[in-house]
């Protein structure tokens, strides 16, 4: 018997001789849903607390409320952990789906949320490009009014009332300006870059197109090679998400929440608007990344028990 093989029914039997359980599979789809919605209550929260003024859960660990809202907000935003986690249990107990075809789902979540934060760049970068534009000529009074033309100077009113507008749109309809140089141009140029190669990191994870030192491991076995991108997605990859998470969005004057909640903008006077969600972009690299990390681990441990389908990491075609 070789070191992976099936039975006739398709079934994947481990070296040991003996057939892995559903169970088990079971086991690392809950984890790796438990994780996904873990990050989704942490958003969530992160949004109430900070946007919202809500309390957060740091007074029932005996922290510092935001805000002056009774503690049992607080508790409310805490059941949003469990409830979340519930609904992964939930799912998974309702659902046969095996360890690839929810590393599937996972990536087809994952490609959506990526593919509707470029175009919400895309769309972004062209509006705050024209109104810049505009100001700088002197033809936005003469097209919105002056009071607008006043508003639309303050990055407390451009960021709320037509950066979120024109980003939720981007969601529910899921390239480049040459030789007139202005400020707000360069600025246009770093706002889409930053996106590009941030943005495109979960997917260059997908196709394995980020680095790899593989003197060692282009020469393991099918399951080894599991093994290591296994232990890998959960001790570099999901750990090192979790870490830009929590520093970057753990409170009101962290690196990512302080931008976006001031609406930050670049010191160039007729420059884009739009520094704020830049920070925001290093959140989305590590929620797509967790994501992708946690479709990485279940399809690791997919080789690991011999599954069918699993990538050729050689040749990245699925065998």
């Amino acid at each position: 018997m070789t070191a992976l093989d099936n039975v006739q029914d398709g079934s994947p039997v481990m070296n040991s001789g003996g057939k892995a359980s559903p169970e088990s599979a079971r086991f690392f789809r809950l984890c790796g849903w438990i994780v996904l919605a873990i990050m989704t209550a942490f958003l969530l929260n992160n949004y109430l607390t900070y946007w919202q003024d809500l309390p957060g859960i740091a007074p029932i660990f005996g922290g510092a409320a935001n805000g002056s809202m009774p503690i049992l907000w607080s508790w409310l935003q805490l059941a949003l952990y469990a409830a979340f986690v519930l609904l992964a249990f939930g799912y998974v107990r309702t659902n046969g789906n095996t360890l690839r075809e929810d590393s599937v789902r996972i990536t087809n979540i994952n490609a959506y949320l990526i593919r509707a934060c470029f175009f919400a760049v895309l769309i972004v970068g062209l509006v705050d490009s024209a109104i810049s534009f505009l100001r700088i000529e002197g033809f936005l009074p003469d097209v919105v009014g002056q009071a607008l033309a006043d508003d639309l100077g303050k990055s407390q009113f451009r960021g709320p009332y037509v950066h979120m507008p024109l980003i939720a749109l981007s969601f529910v309809i899921g390239r480049f300006v040459f030789s007139y140089e202005q400020a707000f141009l360069a600025d246009l140029v770093r706002f889409w870059y930053a996106a590009l190669f941030l943005f495109a990191s979960a997917y260059t994870l997908l196709e394995e197109g980020h680095v790899r030192v593989d003197i060692f491991y282009a020469g393991l076995s099918s399951r080894a090679k599991g093994i290591v991108n296994a232990v890998g997605s959960v001790v570099l990859g999901i750990s090192l998400c979790t870490v830009i998470l929590v520093i970057g969005m753990g409170g009101k004057q962290n690196i990512i929440n302080s931008p976006i909640l001031t609406y930050e903008t670049t010191q160039a006077g007729f420059g884009l608007y739009v520094k704020y969600l830049m920070a925001g972009f290093l959140g989305v690299f590590a929620v797509s990344m967790m994501i992708q990390f946690v479709a990485y681990f279940l399809d690791a441990v997919a080789d690991i028990r011999g599954e069918p389908g699993g990538r050729d990491h050689d040749s990245h075609t699925v065998q």
